[in-house]
Protein backbone atom coordinates (compact mmCIF):
# COMPACT_ATOMS: atom_id res chain seq x y z
CA UNK A 1 0.00 0.00 0.00
CA UNK A 2 1.72 3.78 -1.16
CA UNK A 3 0.79 6.30 1.36
CA UNK A 4 0.67 9.67 -0.45
CA UNK A 5 1.21 12.77 1.59
CA UNK A 6 -1.95 15.64 1.59
CA UNK A 7 -1.65 18.87 1.08
CA UNK A 8 -4.60 20.34 2.07
CA UNK A 9 -3.96 23.73 -0.54
CA UNK A 10 -4.78 21.43 -3.04
CA UNK A 11 -7.92 19.68 -1.92
CA UNK A 12 -9.28 23.11 -0.27
CA UNK A 13 -12.77 25.11 -1.14
CA UNK A 14 -10.72 25.89 -4.36
CA UNK A 15 -12.55 25.85 -7.82
CA UNK A 16 -11.48 23.11 -10.67
CA UNK A 17 -10.22 25.54 -12.57
CA UNK A 18 -7.93 26.50 -9.96
CA UNK A 19 -7.08 22.94 -9.29
CA UNK A 20 -5.85 22.30 -13.01
CA UNK A 21 -4.16 26.01 -12.82
CA UNK A 22 -2.65 25.23 -9.81
CA UNK A 23 -1.25 21.55 -10.89
CA UNK A 24 0.14 22.85 -14.74
CA UNK A 25 1.68 26.08 -13.34
CA UNK A 26 3.73 24.52 -10.40
CA UNK A 27 4.55 21.42 -12.61
CA UNK A 28 6.02 23.75 -15.52
CA UNK A 29 8.48 25.79 -12.56
CA UNK A 30 9.52 22.89 -11.36
CA UNK A 31 12.07 22.29 -13.87
CA UNK A 32 13.17 26.00 -13.78
CA UNK A 33 15.12 28.59 -11.77
CA UNK A 34 12.42 30.74 -10.66
CA UNK A 35 9.43 31.33 -8.38
CA UNK A 36 5.84 32.83 -8.98
CA UNK A 37 4.67 35.58 -6.81
CA UNK A 38 1.43 36.09 -5.60
CA UNK A 39 -0.44 38.99 -7.41
CA UNK A 40 -4.15 40.62 -6.63
CA UNK A 41 -5.83 42.22 -9.50
CA UNK A 42 -8.72 44.49 -8.78
CA UNK A 43 -11.18 46.95 -10.97
CA UNK A 44 -12.15 49.97 -9.96
CA UNK A 45 -14.49 52.43 -12.13
CA UNK A 46 -11.86 54.49 -13.64
CA UNK A 47 -8.64 51.90 -13.31
CA UNK A 48 -7.20 48.66 -13.26
CA UNK A 49 -5.11 47.39 -10.40
CA UNK A 50 -2.51 44.67 -10.17
CA UNK A 51 -0.45 44.51 -7.06
CA UNK A 52 2.44 41.69 -7.07
CA UNK A 53 4.08 40.63 -3.53
CA UNK A 54 8.16 40.69 -4.78
CA UNK A 55 9.78 41.34 -1.69
CA UNK A 56 13.26 42.07 -1.08
CA UNK A 57 13.61 43.50 -4.68
CA UNK A 58 14.90 47.02 -6.14
CA UNK A 59 12.84 49.19 -8.25
CA UNK A 60 15.40 48.34 -11.20
CA UNK A 61 15.33 44.36 -10.67
CA UNK A 62 11.79 44.87 -12.38
CA UNK A 63 11.27 44.58 -16.44
CA UNK A 64 7.47 45.71 -17.26
CA UNK A 65 6.20 45.82 -20.73
CA UNK A 66 3.49 46.57 -22.76
CA UNK A 67 2.83 44.93 -26.50
CA UNK A 68 -0.26 44.21 -28.64
CA UNK A 69 -2.00 44.81 -25.08
CA UNK A 70 0.16 41.95 -23.19
CA UNK A 71 1.43 43.61 -19.71
CA UNK A 72 4.23 41.89 -18.87
CA UNK A 73 6.37 41.83 -15.84
CA UNK A 74 9.67 39.54 -15.16
CA UNK A 75 12.28 40.61 -12.40
CA UNK A 76 15.16 38.32 -10.53
CA UNK A 77 16.05 38.23 -7.06
CA UNK A 78 19.82 36.95 -6.51
CA UNK A 79 20.77 35.01 -3.57
CA UNK A 80 23.56 36.43 -1.50
CA UNK A 81 27.19 35.47 -1.70
CA UNK A 82 27.96 33.16 0.65
CA UNK A 83 28.76 34.35 4.02
CA UNK A 84 31.06 32.24 5.84
CA UNK A 85 29.80 34.13 9.11
CA UNK A 86 26.26 32.75 8.73
CA UNK A 87 25.93 29.10 8.42
CA UNK A 88 21.72 29.16 7.43
CA UNK A 89 19.83 26.39 8.49
CA UNK A 90 16.79 27.05 6.52
CA UNK A 91 15.74 29.24 3.63
CA UNK A 92 12.36 29.98 2.92
CA UNK A 93 13.10 33.20 0.19
CA UNK A 94 11.78 32.47 -2.90
CA UNK A 95 15.19 33.52 -5.35
CA UNK A 96 15.57 33.32 -9.24
CA UNK A 97 13.53 35.25 -12.22
CA UNK A 98 9.52 35.67 -12.29
CA UNK A 99 7.57 36.57 -14.78
CA UNK A 100 4.45 37.40 -14.80
CA UNK A 101 1.76 38.19 -18.27
CA UNK A 102 -1.66 39.15 -18.42
CA UNK A 103 -3.81 40.30 -21.43
CA UNK A 104 -5.50 43.75 -21.10
CA UNK A 105 -8.64 44.88 -22.32
CA UNK A 106 -9.00 46.97 -25.03
CA UNK A 107 -10.58 49.74 -23.12
CA UNK A 108 -7.55 50.93 -21.09
CA UNK A 109 -5.16 54.41 -21.67
CA UNK A 110 -2.24 52.40 -22.47
CA UNK A 111 0.14 55.70 -21.95
CA UNK A 112 -1.52 56.47 -18.71
CA UNK A 113 -0.50 53.14 -17.20
CA UNK A 114 2.41 53.88 -13.71
CA UNK A 115 4.20 51.52 -11.81
CA UNK A 116 5.43 52.19 -7.86
CA UNK A 117 7.68 49.84 -5.80
CA UNK A 118 6.64 50.10 -1.85
CA UNK A 119 7.40 47.64 1.20
CA UNK A 120 7.67 44.65 -0.75
CA UNK A 121 4.89 45.17 -3.39
CA UNK A 122 4.96 46.22 -7.02
CA UNK A 123 1.91 48.22 -7.81
CA UNK A 124 0.80 48.88 -11.19
CA UNK A 125 -2.18 51.25 -11.87
CA UNK A 126 -4.10 50.76 -15.59
CA UNK A 127 -6.22 53.59 -16.20
CA UNK A 128 -9.57 53.08 -18.55
CA UNK A 129 -10.31 54.51 -21.30
CA UNK A 130 -13.32 56.13 -20.59
CA UNK A 131 -14.14 56.99 -24.73
CA UNK A 132 -13.69 53.02 -25.54
CA UNK A 133 -16.55 51.22 -24.82
CA UNK A 134 -16.49 47.00 -24.35
CA UNK A 135 -20.39 47.03 -24.22
CA UNK A 136 -22.57 46.43 -27.40
CA UNK A 137 -26.04 45.68 -27.69
CA UNK A 138 -26.90 42.44 -30.07
CA UNK A 139 -30.42 42.05 -31.55
CA UNK A 140 -31.71 39.10 -31.90
CA UNK A 141 -32.95 37.91 -35.74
Amino acid sequence: MNVVKRNPEWFGSTSVDAFFDRFFNESIQKGQSGFSPKVDIAETAKEFEIQVAVPGFSKSDFNIDLKDGKLSIAGERKLEKENKERNFISIQTEYGRFFKSFQLPENIDEKGIEAAYENGILSLRIPKDETKKLESKIAVK
